[in-house]
């Protein structure tokens, strides 16, 4: 379907700068644009790239002030990040294949009711008890155990395996070799040898949580892992057993969190972070990449670093270890002296 800047304009409540006429059908970053595309300007490191884009229509900030003569039509938005991920949401909409009823052969025990618009691909297995939300899609080779619930509208692509007992609220989306609910990392030292500690919780998973491929939430020794709501977790992450992750909170891939840590609300934490257990990480922390977190943090804290500090502090550092080589030298010459 292709839609002209004016028209693309209204849908987003932009305003056209240049060929309102113009076309575009399909998306394209605007370092690789092409004729009939659209692509979007948010971050300032591409801004060079406006310049010369190929793309036909480019979305821009409202106060964008180019510094040399742009061939594309512009529309300028409060938000072309917000914009596109807009644009890209309608059309995944309407070019989404609508999948319903029970493929074969799969298994649902005796006694699970699967609602009309649901759907469960085949090699899936619902076990007995299971309590599958209305619109809900199991793709094939997803395991759901005994007395699970899967919310409303949520998605479970090919592999996820969510253990008996755990719960997936509504209109979640868990991505290929998603594992939830397998057993916390629990050993009791005996003796020279580790005894295991029955892992007898369950792991809760909150509404409009997106978890990444290959990442693992264990399930809790006692009570409940808890991923709250509107949580994204990134591909290969680990979350382990009592943990709990504060609603709106973000995490990038490879990120692990040790036992019984407390994440609060709206954090960032970035690719690569280690989190020790049995701390609280206050509401609105952002943690920089590759940092060890080995103490809890006030609400609205920014560390980096292994051990973590606070990023104005590990700015300083790096500066002074940039130093090291050439006040090196200096003890050397004064040694000479």
């Amino acid at each position: 379907m292709e839609l002209t800047a004016s028209q693309l304009a209204a849908l987003v409540g932009g305003s056209v700068e240049g060929n309102p006429d113009v076309s575009v059908g399909t998306f394209a970053k605007i370092e690789e644009g092409m004729p009939g595309a659209l692509s979007f300007l948010a971050n300032p490191k591409y801004t060079h790239f406006i310049y010369e884009t190929k793309s036909s229509v480019v979305l821009v900030r409202r106060d964008f002030e180019p510094e040399h003569e742009v061939k594309a039509t512009l529309i300028r938005v409060d938000d072309p990040y917000a914009t596109i991920a807009k644009l890209l949401e309608m059309v995944s909409e309407m070019t989404r294949v609508e999948k319903r009823g029970v493929e074969q052969p799969s298994f649902v025990a005796e006694g699970v009711e699967i609602p009309a618009d649901a759907y469960v691909g085949a090699f899936a297995y619902i076990g007995k008890g299971a309590v599958i939300g209305k619109g809900a899609k199991i793709y094939p080779q997803t395991y759901v155990g005994a007395g699970c619930k899967v919310g409303d509208d949520t998605v479970l692509y090919p592999g996820v395996k969510v253990y008996d007992g755990c719960e997936i609220g509504a209109r979640c989306i868990l991505h290929s070799g998603v594992v939830i609910g397998s057993d916390g990392f629990g050993f009791a030292p005996v003796d020279g040898h580790y005894e295991k500690i029955p892992q007898t919780g369950n792991v809760v998973v909150a509404d409009d949580v997106e978890i990444g491929a290959n990442t693992t939430v264990d399930r809790a020794m006692m009570g409940s892992t808890r991923i709250g709501e509107g949580v994204k977790l990134d591909n290969l992450i680990q979350i382990a057993h009592n943990c709990t992750v504060g609603d709106h909170t973000v995490m990038a891939a490879q990120a692990g969190v040790a036992g019984s840590a407390k994440i609060g609300k709206h954090c960032m934490v970035g690719g690569q972070v280690g989190i020790v257990g049995h701390i609280s990480i206050g509401d609105g922390t952002q943690i920089g990449a590759q940092s060890g977190v080995n103490k809890g943090t006030e609400p609205g804290a920014r560390i980096m670093g292994s051990p973590a500090v606070d990023m104005g502090e590990y700015a300083r550092g790096l500066v002074y270890l940039k130093r090291i080589p050439s006040m090196v030298e200096q003890l050397k010459k004064l040694n000479r002296k």
